[in-house]
């Protein structure tokens, strides 16, 4: 019985501790053109939140956008940069040719989510008429 309770004792503190250690942080981004590298002439503005349970590593996003000079054909989330330069997708959000709002998760690697808290990951999103991406915003918390 003794060892029973000892276990259970010992359980108990471990889910506290887990649980202690976890927290949801929250990014946000305004997407604008003159953020895109090199910036585009576009009258689309947007939203992206980002927010992460660092014990899972989930990423649950929500991006807004409007005034795009034409539909959306993708939207991501890059990785590996800091505002004015470029990288590679890390994170497609939604399906091809999205509508406003997207919503979804994925899961982070660990580089993407040391990525994201030193502030080298930003969300873009892109039309047929600029491939590389039409409005962008860098991830701050």
């Amino acid at each position: 019985m003794r060892k029973t309770a000892t276990v259970i004792g010992l359980l108990a503190a471990a889910a506290a501790f887990t649980w202690a250690n976890a927290a949801t942080v929250s990014y946000k981004a305004n997407l604008a053109s003159n953020a895109e590298v090199p910036p585009v002439q576009s009258p689309g503005k947007g939203s992206a939140q980002v927010s992460v349970d660092t014990a899972t590593k989930q990423a649950t996003y929500k991006v807004e956008f409007t005034g795009l000079t034409g539909p959306a054909a993708a939207a991501h989330i890059h990785c590996g940069a800091a505002a004015g330069a470029n990288a590679g997708v890390a994170v497609p959000l939604g399906a091809a040719n999205p509508a406003s709002p997207i919503t979804g998760s994925a899961p982070l690697t660990d580089a993407q989510l040391a990525d994201l808290q030193a502030g080298k990951c930003y969300v873009n999103v892109h039309t047929a008429a600029n491939k590389g991406g039409e409005i962008r915003g860098q991830l701050a918390p």
